[in-house]
């Protein structure tokens, strides 16, 4: 049966997640098991593999899922004790590493590093290309690792990286070298005077390790990518370093490789070499140069190129390699036999098949991908190539694949070599040639069992400097039985020569070198500064690499990457091109909004019915109703919300029963209208009507007003869906009495009550403005009760206002609202930029505005609030979210500054201090800046949250945190619990989305 477990932004790199599926195949009673992010490639190789689920389709790129085929639904348990175990240890590994500064974003790994100058990428390539360009933007080079970047996006970075003087190693650049420093899939190499250019990655191996052990060395290995000499890149990273190169004094022989290059970029690149300064040698894999010219050498193969380039610097030639081995038990030509070569580097792979094809006289053949030869019974196969590796780890770091390749080619009664690669360096197996022994033994006695021989023969790829060992490696294989020889093109000819056929290299003369015509570029510095100096790296993926750089004294941050935007590639196009926008800065139009919102200077001026300041409820003969959130329409509120306009019509006797009032809401005879759509907010449902009275709050920078209706207190109120006889008689005697009362008490101020003092003063003292305003309302009531002890009105009206006020610990939160409206308000007559104005929801849809896009709603489905719950009440009871209370989180209040109100985090579900500080930290990084008005104390005295950036939301997949009430989904019953909610991220993805288009951004 088959079992499906999505862990949620659980985001782990492929090579851990091949290696943990490994891992875990092996509990009992699990027939088949795939672990891998849930990325649209990985879903395809699930589907692939026979593991798709319902489960798998709906997860996001961010979800690490585990699908498993298992006999009994009890050993699900016991497979992911062994997942949870495998990450305890990784994590405790990672804990005790006094390793690579971690972040979490671009913008923390800059500015932990900010002079920065190389990015190493090893992310799925659907996102490589995006952050290449990123890194780019932020004058950074590019080592490209990962792979599956279309031709396309190559060119695209590639070009910009020259115009910018900079350069991109890859994509698909398994190796490279810069001052002795390793990148990737690398040797450790003595440094030397021989510089390499070559697009292969185990090609750039295969010469490092040949020069490292003829006691030479190479300082710096530069990477292009298989592709960068094809006709639509046309070379431009070879080129570029070419031009460095040659400037680089510590280069004395420059080695160029590459697949065959497209005829026009091979001319290109022939002609630039042609004019080189300095000795070159030069390697395309596949063609077979008849001469030398001189200081222009070409070679045919690996081991040519690497002799010769070592020559070249000492000033004599360096001697053949020869095999040590019993030759006289070796096939004739007539026993027909065939090898078969199983490798774990493409470029070695593809050298062999090269060599194998010519001295057996093989026609060239179409064949399936990841062979590079499959002719007359001899293979050769590139077990690295991405139809052996999708969904699996990559043979340099997992036998098994060659292990099972083995074992079929000793099946086949035609083989008599079985020649294979063991490539040694970082990122390989940590003893490799150990782990492929007990295969090897296995087979030889399997054939010695049938009268058969089959001879093993290897090349080992490394250095003696290399951890694995060298000589350790060459000792174990040789034990075993197996043919070692110390190149690729030995290893080629020795299994040539056991099936009774052998290659002699020609030799080739030396003619003067043919100058082509050719315009030399000045080298870019920022690419001669970055071959000079040990880099500084960001590294994006796999952490793997991160250590090795910083073993050889780099500066590195390790960029613990997630896929932006949830993985969806418009929305990272779009980000790409908000950020890089030249119509005008949109970060200076986001500064100016949040500046707008530290100047405002909002004061509390009335409290006066609502028809006397909101126009719109006097249309419709004064049948209109105001509710919280995005337009709605009365039949598809939820039934608290519903609830909550039924107790409005009682109050305005618009009907004097419920039956009649439900009538009349259905019959379309009221108009509603959203609180926002008239300057107004309203807490839960937000029901606003003609004769309930309002605060009125005037932002006095900007002369805009903002509205917000009186808090009730809690329980069952209007704004939680109660209307019963109580709850009306309530809004009566606010209207007429509460205020009334306020009213002449604010008005009696000197131009009104200012609220920032009242907020800073509060905040000091454990307020954070939505779940908690028991400090704010005190301070309020401090300003309000002298001046209602000296008014002149009946005693028993002043006494219930006195003990309201002093019994209603949430009172300002209404205050605070209209505060917040009034300020973003204000801040939104800026048109431009990302930042957030208004976050609101109806109990259907959360909808968000933005600066840049005016009174444009942007929504997605509303969530249900988490939290803790009155006794009786639990989560099956609760209504989805309503509200535009979240105006305070939208002004940096609220859940943003959960930190400053310790005494409610467990209230409203955070757990505790720590879990409080934690919720605001991560709020920083979806916020532009911190409000100096509104300093908290007990977080070190920084500001609040300021400015949402709705491109950070979408960027880092973090959104607002709000705390709010819990209302009962049945309408009447009133609140029920308070906690936490967190909007939907697709109202700020559609809202990044539009403005992008906006600008001109095209999908």
């Amino acid at each position: 049966m088959l079992k499906t477990i999505v862990k949620a932004g659980s985001y782990h790199d492929s090579v851990t997640l091949m290696l943990l599926t490994n891992e875990v195949s092996t509990v009992e009673g699990v027939n088949k098991v795939s672990i891998m992010m849930a990325t649209p490639a990985n879903k395809d190789i699930f589907k692939q593999g026979g593991l798709e689920t319902e489960e798998l389709m709906a997860a996001t790129p961010n979800d690490m899922v585990v699908v498993a085929d298992v006999e009994e639904e009890s050993v699900l348990d016991a497979l992911m004790e062994r997942v949870d175990e495998y990450f305890a240890k990784e994590g405790s590994a990672d804990a005790k590493k006094q390793g690579a500064q971690a972040a979490k974003s671009w913008d923390q790994a800059l500015a932990q590093m900010p002079d920065a100058n190389l990015a190493v990428i090893s992310i799925p390539g659907a996102y490589a290309a995006l952050e290449a360009e990123r890194a780019l933007d932020e004058d950074m080079n590019v080592f490209m690792f990962s792979d599956n970047v279309t031709i396309e996006d190559e060119k695209k970075i590639k070009d910009k990286a020259h115009e910018k003087g900079l350069v991109v190693m890859g994509p698909d650049c398994g190796t490279g070298i810069i001052q002795s420093v390793p990148i990737a899939f690398t040797n450790t190499v003595n440094p030397g005077s021989i510089g390499i250019i070559g697009a292969s990655g185990t090609g750039i191996q295969e010469l490092t390790t040949i020069i490292d052990r003829l006691g030479e060395g190479v300082t710096n290995a530069i990477g292009t990518g298989g592709r960068d000499l094809s006709a639509e890149v046309g070379g431009t990273t070879m080129l570029d370093v070419i031009d460095a190169m040659e400037e680089d004094q510590t280069v004395k022989v420059l080695v160029v490789i590459s697949k065959p290059p497209a005829k026009e970029v091979a001319d290109k690149v022939a002609a630039r070499l042609s004019v080189c300064k300095k000795p070159v040698v030069c390697l395309f894999l596949g063609e077979k140069p008849e001469y030398y010219e001189e200081g222009f050498y070409q070679t045919y193969t690996l081991d040519e190129c690497a002799r010769l380039a070592v020559s070249l610097v000492r000033g004599q030639k360096v001697e053949e390699g020869t095999v040590d081995c019993d030759r006289s038990r070796f096939f004739k030509k007539e026993d027909k036999k065939t090898i078969k070569a199983y490798y774990s580097g493409g470029t070695l792979a593809g050298e062999s098949a090269m060599l194998i094809k010519e001295a057996l006289g093989l026609q060239d053949c179409a064949h399936q991908e990841g062979f590079k030869l499959n002719a007359d019974g001899n293979v050769v196969i590139d077990l690295g190539d991405d139809v052996y590796t999708q969904g699996k780890p990559h043979p340099m770091i997992d036998p098994r694949t060659r292990v099972e390749c083995m074992e079929e080619a000793v099946d086949d009664p035609s083989t008599g070599v079985i020649l294979f690669d063991v490539v040694l360096g970082y990122g390989s197996h940590e003893d490799m040639a150990g782990a492929l022994i007990p295969a090897v033994k296995s087979l030889q006695e399997k054939a010695a069992a049938q009268n058969r021989n089959v001879f093993f023969v290897a090349e080992v790829c490394g250095t003696r400097n290399d951890f694995q060992g060298y000589d350790e490696s060459v000792a174990k294989l040789k034990e075993a039985g197996v043919i070692v020889a110390e190149t690729n093109m030995l290893a080629a000819k020795t299994a040539l020569q056991a099936i009774g056929y052998d290659f002699i290299p020609e030799q080739k003369e030396t003619r003067p070198k043919q100058v082509r015509e050719c315009e030399v570029s000045a080298p870019s510095e920022k690419l001669v500064k970055m071959l000079s100096n040990k880099p500084k790296v960001i590294n994006i993926g796999l952490k793997s690499f991160a250590e090795v750089t910083e073993k050889f004294g780099c500066d590195v941050v390790q960029y613990d990457w997630m896929p932006p935007a949830g993985g969806d590639i418009t929305l990272i196009k779009a980000l790409n091109f908000l950020r890089n926008y030249e119509g005008f800065d949109i970060d200076e139009a986001n500064r100016k909004v949040i500046a707008k919102v530290v100047a405002a200077q909002p004061v509390l001026k009335d409290n006066v019915p609502a028809k006397t300041v909101i126009p719109q409820l006097n249309e419709n003969n004064g049948k209109v109703i105001l509710h919280a959130g995005p337009p709605i329409e009365y039949k598809d509120m939820p039934a608290t919300v519903q609830g909550s306009c039924v107790g409005a019509v009682l109050f305005e006797e618009w009907a004097d029963n419920e039956a009649d009032a439900r009538k009349l809401l259905e019959s379309g005879e009221i108009q509603f209208v959203p609180c926002h759509h008239c300057n107004a907010v309203g807490p839960m449902g937000g029901i606003t009507t003609q004769n309930m009275p309002v605060f009125v709050v005037q932002n006095e920078t900007d002369g805009n007003y903002a509205y917000c209706q009186m808090n009730e207190g809690i329980g069952k109120v209007l704004r939680f869906g109660a209307y019963s006889e109580e709850v009306v008689n309530r809004l009566r005697w606010m209207r007429d009495v509460l205020g009334p009362t306020l009213g002449r008490a604010i008005r009696s101020l000197d131009g009104g009550l200012a609220i920032n003092p009242l907020i800073a003063k509060a905040i000091a003292m454990g307020d954070e403005f939505h779940q908690r305003n028991i400090a704010a309302s005190l301070c309020f009531y401090k300003e309000m009760a002298p001046i209602i002890t000296d008014m002149d009105m009946p005693q028993d009206e002043k006494s219930s206002v006195m003990k309201f006020l002093a019994d209603t610990d949430q009172f300002f939160l209404n205050i605070m609202m209209a505060t917040g409206k009034a300020i973003m308000d204000g801040a939104r007559t800026l048109t431009d930029g990302t930042v957030v104005t208004a976050m609101c929801r109806n109990g259907v849809n959360f909808g968000i505005r933005i600066a840049g896009m005016g009174d444009e709603w942007f929504t997605g489905p509303v969530n249900t609030p988490q939290g803790l719950y009155f006794t009786g009440y639990d989560g099956e009871d609760a209504c989805p979210d309503i509200g535009d209370s979240a105006i305070t989180e939208t002004v940096g209040v609220g859940g943003m500054a959960m930190i400053a109100a310790p005494a409610v985090t467990r209230f409203v579900g955070a757990g505790g201090y720590e879990d409080a500080l934690n919720t605001s930290n991560e709020m920083t990084e979806i916020t532009i800046d911190r409000n100096p008005n509104y300093i908290i104390p007990n977080w070190n005295f920084r500001g609040t949250c300021l400015g949402i950036d709705a491109r950070l939301v979408v960027e880092k997949g973090i959104t607002p945190v709000i705390n709010t009430g819990i209302a009962h989904k049945i309408a009447g019953f009133g609140q029920i619990g308070a906690g936490t909610v967190h909007p939907p991220i697709e109202a700020f993805q559609k809202a990044v989305l539009a403005y992008a288009k906006k600008l001109g951004f095209e999908e």
